[in-house]
């Protein structure tokens, strides 16, 4: 057997897997000593939880008090008395008053902002320089 193969070897937990061939190759003879590859990757994101999505309810609401507010002229208040006489409940199945309409257009700017200046924003990739540490066994 080859003393390349009987040395030991030391796998760093900043060691990722694909570095562990590296890490044979830099690896040298003696028995007592091992060379290893550090070096830390820091990742950024603000995507880290469940995105949930609007059901189509939520959608053809929006849509349709976003028409009657915008292209209709009308006011919340006009808005809440056409969903009511409609029919149409709110997402918790209740009637439907000014302050809800309002909400609903306010809350879901909110939520389109915040998507789109938070949870998209893009960091940068940091790598920290690669050293090659040398680990003497006694």
């Amino acid at each position: 057997m080859s003393p390349y193969l009987r040395a030991p070897m030391l796998i760093s937990r900043e060691i990722w897997p694909s570095q562990l061939l590296l890490s044979r190759i830099v690896s040298n003879s003696f028995y007592s000593t091992t060379t290893f590859l550090t070096f830390t990757v820091e990742i950024h994101s603000n995507n880290l939880t469940h995105h949930q999505k609007y059901s189509k309810k939520q959608q053809i609401i929006y849509k349709l008090i976003k028409y009657l507010h915008d292209v209709e002229g009308l006011g919340y208040r006009k808005v809440s008395q056409k969903l009511n006489s409609w029919g149409i409940p709110t997402h918790r199945g209740k009637k439907w008053f000014n302050t809800s309409v309002f909400s609903v257009l306010k809350r879901k700017h909110q939520r389109d902002m915040r998507i789109e200046e938070v949870r998209e924003k893009e960091y940068p990739v940091k790598i920290s320089k690669f050293s090659l540490k040398t680990l003497t066994f006694d």
